[in-house]
């Protein structure tokens, strides 16, 4: 009946929650506070390393690694202050100086009375102390500093320290915590990269954050077979700690080339492109072009992150048999500018006047969202008409390109010519179009979406020497 509750019921119910503790069940737990704890009371990664190298090797140098020491984020933030009265200090910090703030060593947001432990961003004995969350975003996690290390096996055994296994570390909850950023005083949802996951059929499939981003599948689960640490079972599959996304710009600077290369790697995994182009025109006549991109390796929207500084967009070039430009779009000016693109796939924000702005602080609003979903297929149309002065045959090149913020905001901060933001070609198509007299038999196969692999080795190498120097 309803309303009451039999004993049966209640002994049901008592037998269920006992299962679920004992089992490592993911459960709402109080989230940790400001000072609650001293910096003392965690352990260096130094400590860690003895025994977890191969762990550490993948971590060091990745923008965990570096999630406090990044320069970008450093003055960021410090702007960010300024503009919030302080504000923002303790939320940001959060997950950028977790031991920082629950140490209650920040702020002030410069990191005068930080210890050195909490400038090591996210590190070992943090994420191994997380023993619990009450949910997700703005880093509601649990941390209980001690003896014992949480993780995502039930039989972990050491020398050092207690293990105990916990269901979070095999879910996207854990990496929700961080990776949903809601606005502190509006509500708006800043950093949609585990919400967006949610809705998504990754989700459906169970196919969690950690597939992709703890395995060496990439963009989907590749077992890693080893051992943990010195003197651990070998397994079938030890999660990969390197955790990279699309930031192939922070880490080189850092001296991690290995980072910025599987960020490179991944990127060019996560969207295809398909362009269709005419195999003749007439000049005088208009040429279409058209693009499909799809997000087909990505179990979030693209970009991603703070995307409201991110910038997807489609370089389109139309040259004819001598070189001469016939169309283009997409293309950088001499100051890093985007020029003529048709869309940049990011997410505008805007400020209580309605005005767009880069900085998410100030935002209470969401202009466009023009990022591209889970598996969704966005089209983008160039027409122009074909002048009567060109040489066939023409070439059609585009590339998909990528980069993490852009080039004016890094000068605002640093500088200019303090640092070129990379630009990276997600994917890349050619093709050719011919005078409509050219008999078929003269006309070559189309080189539609040739030689990725190539563009895309050779982008790696160019990157390498441009650091080099």
């Amino acid at each position: 009946m309803r309303g009451r509750v039999g004993k049966g019921s209640l002994f049901f119910m008592a037998v269920i929650a006992l299962v679920s503790l004992f089992s490592g069940f993911a459960v709402a737990t109080e989230a940790t506070q400001f000072g609650e704890f001293s910096s003392d009371d965690f352990t260096y990664e130094s400590r860690c390393r003895q025994c977890h190298a191969i762990i550490y090797a993948d971590w060091e140098g990745t923008m965990h690694f570096n999630a406090y020491l990044d320069p970008f984020y450093l003055e960021e933030v410090k702007v960010a202050s300024g503009d919030t009265d302080g504000l923002v200090d303790k939320f940001c910090s959060r997950c950028h100086t977790p031991i920082g703030v629950v140490s209650g060593e920040i702020p002030p947001v410069d990191g005068s009375e930080m210890s050195d432990i909490a400038k090591l961003g996210v590190q070992c004995d943090f994420c191994h102390v997380v023993s619990g969350s009450d949910g997700t975003g703005n880093a509601p996690f649990t941390v209980t500093p001690g003896d014992t290390k949480w993780g995502p096996f039930d039989d972990s055994k050491s020398a050092y320290h207690d293990s105990e296994y916990l269901e979070l570390y095999t879910q996207s909850e854990y990496c929700g915590m961080c990776h949903e950023v809601i606005h502190p005083v509006n509500g708006l949802v800043i950093d949609d990269t585990y919400p967006s996951w949610k809705k998504s059929q990754y989700a459906e499939d169970n196919v969690v954050c950690q597939d992709c981003h703890m395995t060496e599948g990439i963009t989907e689960f590749k077992a890693n077979p080893g051992r943990a640490g010195s003197g651990a079972p070998k397994r079938d599959h030890i999660s990969s700690h390197d955790i990279v996304g699309g930031n192939a710009f922070i880490p080189v600077m850092f001296g991690a080339e290995n980072i910025a290369d599987m960020a490179i790697e991944r990127l060019q995994n996560a969207a295809t492109l398909e362009v269709t182009t005419p195999e003749t025109v007439a000049t005088g006549e208009e040429v279409n072009i058209q693009a499909a991109i799809t997000n087909s390796g990505a179990g979030h929207n693209i970009p991603t992150g703070v995307s409201e500084i991110r910038q997807i967009w489609l370089e389109v070039m139309v040259t004819d048999s001598e070189g001469k430009k016939i169309y283009s779009a997409g293309t950088l000016d001499s100051n890093g500018n985007i020029e003529s693109a048709k869309i940049i796939y990011n997410n505008v924000l805007g400020d209580s006047d309605g005005n767009a702005t880069d900085r998410f602080w100030l935002a209470d609003r969401v202009l466009e969202d023009n990022r591209i979903g889970p598996k969704k297929t966005v089209t983008e149309e160039h027409t122009f008409i074909l002048p009567e002065d060109i040489v066939y045959p023409l070439k059609v090149d585009t590339s998909l390109n990528y980069r993490s913020a852009p080039q004016y905001t890094i000068d605002h901060l640093f500088g200019e010519e303090m640092y070129e933001v990379p630009v990276i070609s997600m994917n890349k198509a050619s093709s050719t179009i011919y005078d409509p007299s050219t008999p078929p038999e003269e006309r070559t196969e189309s080189t539609q979406g040739f030689s990725i692999f190539a563009a895309s080795m050779a982008f790696v190498l160019i990157m390498h020497i441009f650091y080099r120097k």
